[in-house]
């Protein structure tokens, strides 16, 4: 078991956060979107670190609608009116402070000091340029052995902000393991990574830890987890979320904005009807579940490049589907499982948010054939609408060893959602070199890199993956 000094708390510096498709809140915050609202802060609860440090707000990939929590006083500043502020300060700082900082650092003999002349110096050492000095310093203090949680959450969100997404989630693991689990901030901040990483299972799971440690009255939690459903397509929840999040905070205008946004696509909303059965004909959309709602126009609205269709279902179905989601939040599977099968009876055997919902609890309580047989209506009937099913059904393939059917379907997940998460296109790789397909993994490796590449966010181990694989794959060819 490890042990750790103990470290007194401090809190944030006024660090300078630049994000990147997200906006990343220390006391000093920017945003990169120039309509970007910005929100009133929340007081933190018992379970949130005493002195407050800011949480990063999500975004999707592209775009981020930012919302900061910050200590009261602090100053928001949006990046259009100080986006040159890490460049114009560039070689302000003399050498003679940095070598100063650095031999004050040295002879420091108390730890919470020591680190705050840590910082100090990261700061000191962008105004400079030297950026990847700063990383450098950072990654130091991230390795040391210490029982310092809020240290390294301030270290995690210095990485964030530097674009060292993976070293920022070591970091925030480490301060949240210290806490044994219960750091939400963090939890929160750790989600907004994963997510913009692409890792959507990963990130739901920060997410639902931070609610769950906050008894679903975290306004940030639940509006990053509603960006969440919103890129995985999944607008009903999103809006769900939303909405939690204005109750929590009406003020946050992030979230109302999102809810504005959304309209009625992949909504489901109430009819006096009692729910009727799903006809067995694919594609035949004759009854009042399936119809897509009308704003002025003939067609189903789009989400991005996706069609979403609104759905209406009976009060007491709705009832029962709300039900299965709150047993599921609150980890009650085995209720919630119950409430999405009775959804699915009233609704003749199938209802996709219901099939979905219902199949994300089966892949938790390792029911797999379950979730298999309630995922794969939904990849054949609706699949091109609802792609993240796509994903799911091909890592139940993945884990059963049908290697051939689940790239099928990571594939067709990768397809539907291009760039906006890359992630597929690796679990395409993965499957390929599992079955011996060097040749395809490497085209899949090379193809998720140099988008990554082109997005600014290349990850640091692609180079030694690539060359290892290429040299596989040479060592694999038949000699002349």
């Amino acid at each position: 078991m490890r042990t750790f000094r103990r470290v007194a708390s401090f809190p944030a510096l006024p660090l300078i956060a630049v994000a990147l498709g997200f906006t990343v809140s220390i006391p000093l915050a920017l945003s990169q979107t120039p309509s970007t609202p910005h929100v009133k802060p929340q007081p933190a609860s018992s379970s949130q670190q005493s002195s407050s440090p800011e949480a990063i707000s999500s975004g999707s990939r592209r775009a981020a609608a930012a919302s900061l929590e910050q200590k009261p006083g602090g100053n928001q500043i949006p990046l259009t009116s100080v986006e040159a502020t890490l460049v114009s300060e560039k070689g302000a700082v003399p050498n003679s402070e940095i070598t100063s900082l650095r031999d004050e650092i040295n002879a420091a003999t108390d730890e919470q000091a020591r680190a705050r002349l840590h910082l100090k110096l990261v700061d000191h050492l962008l105004s400079a340029g030297l950026k990847q000095e700063a990383i450098a310093e950072l990654t130091a203090m991230s390795e040391e052995e210490r029982f310092d949680p809020q240290g390294f959450y301030n270290i995690a969100n210095a990485q964030v902000r530097l674009d060292e997404s993976e070293a920022a989630v070591k970091s925030y693991r480490k301060a949240i393991e210290q806490r044994n689990g219960r750091y939400s901030r963090a939890s929160n901040n750790l989600g907004v990574v994963l997510l913009r990483k692409g890792l959507w299972d990963e990130a739901f799971e920060a997410f639902m830890s931070a609610l769950r440690q906050e008894s679903f009255r975290y306004a940030e939690a639940s509006f990053n987890l509603g960006r969440l459903y919103a890129a995985r397509g999944e607008n009903d929840l999103a809006v769900r979320e939303w909405r939690r999040a204005v109750a929590v905070d009406p003020e946050h205008e992030a979230a109302a904005k999102a809810i504005s946004n959304t309209r009625n696509a992949g909504i489901i909303g109430l009819t006096s009807r009692t729910s009727r059965s799903f006809p067995s004909k694919p594609g035949s959309r004759t009854i009042e579940a399936s119809k897509p709602v009308r704003d002025g126009a003939s067609k189903p609205q789009r989400v991005g490049s996706r069609l979403l269709r609104a759905y209406t279902v009976d009060p007491e179905t709705y009832a029962l589907l709300q039900r299965g989601r709150s047993a599921r939040e609150r980890g009650r599977n085995d209720d919630a499982v119950e409430s999405y099968r009775q959804v699915l009876a009233r609704m003749g055997g199938y209802f996709p948010p219901a099939n979905l919902e219902l199949s994300y609890v089966l892949i938790g309580l390792k029911r797999s054939d379950e979730a298999i047989a309630t995922l794969l209506p939904v990849t054949l009937r609706d699949g091109s609408e609802i792609p993240i099913s796509y994903y799911h059904l091909a890592r139940l393939y993945e884990v059963r060893g049908e290697l051939k059917l689940a790239e099928d379907h990571y594939s067709r997940a990768a397809e539907a959602y291009g760039e906006s998460n890359n992630q597929f296109v690796l679990d395409v790789g993965r499957v390929r070199e599992k079955q011996g397909n060097l040749a395809g993994a490497l085209m899949s490796l090379e193809q998720y890199i140099n988008v990554m590449e082109r997005q600014g966010q290349k990850p640091e181990w692609s180079d030694e993956r690539l060359t290892a694989l290429r040299q596989k794959l040479a060592a694999s060819q038949p000699k002349p």
